[in-house]
């Protein structure tokens, strides 16, 4: 299994005029530095909560649909949430040859506040047997800015704050170096799993 984002968001869940007045900003000189810092909060803030926060696509690649048991299929889970909609639904048959799963052979079950949403068959039906290379291409974020839970919009300025105030790795407190947090976490989205998923 595996989960990649193929288009990234164009706009972010807080706007710069909105760190501005969070941080008590009113020049233009650090405009593209805050801006940079809106970025790196707000991916790190998907990474801790796993959601998408802003209009984006993903593809979720399984070797086959998941099995089958009690005649129902087994539910395809999709981990970035909130999800818009299903751009395509494909899979490899036994030929070798790409077929597309229609849309109004499965449903989306966008199940956001448990933090996942599903794809299953609809009703009294399969996934197709003998199928691998399943690839699931869907639309994730909220719609905009404004429909962002506020405590994701103030998480994201006060991170953003934090890394403006201070703008080394680590602060001297009564003598001593201690080591900021947020600093480790913009690497979070990144590291490289040892063993695979």
């Amino acid at each position: 299994m595996a989960l990649q984002r193929i288009t990234a968001p164009s706009t972010w869940p807080v706007s710069l005029a909105d760190v501005k007045a969070h941080c008590r900003v009113d020049l233009i000189d650090d405009d593209a530095l805050l801006e940079t810092l809106i970025e790196a909060a707000t991916e790190m803030a998907e990474q801790a909560t796993g959601r998408a926060l802003m209009t984006q696509s993903w593809e979720l690649t399984l070797d086959a649909f998941p099995p089958s048991s009690n005649n129902h299929s087994q539910a395809m889970v999709l981990t970035r949430v909130p999800v818009q909609s299903i751009v395509s639904l494909s899979y490899t048959d036994e030929t070798g040859i790409s077929q597309v799963v229609l849309p109004t052979n499965y449903l989306l079950n966008n199940c956001d506040d448990f933090g996942f949403a599903t794809v299953v068959p609809i009703f009294a039906s399969l996934w197709p047997t003998e199928a691998r290379d399943i690839k699931l291409r869907f639309v994730a974020g909220y719609a905009d800015a404004s429909t962002v839970p506020s405590s994701i919009q103030q998480w994201i300025k006060l991170q953003v704050a934090a890394m403006y105030d201070n703008r080394e790795a680590e602060i001297t407190m009564r003598g001593n170096p201690v080591k900021l947090g947020f600093v480790d976490a913009l690497l979070n989205r990144y590291r490289v799993m040892e063993g695979g998923l």
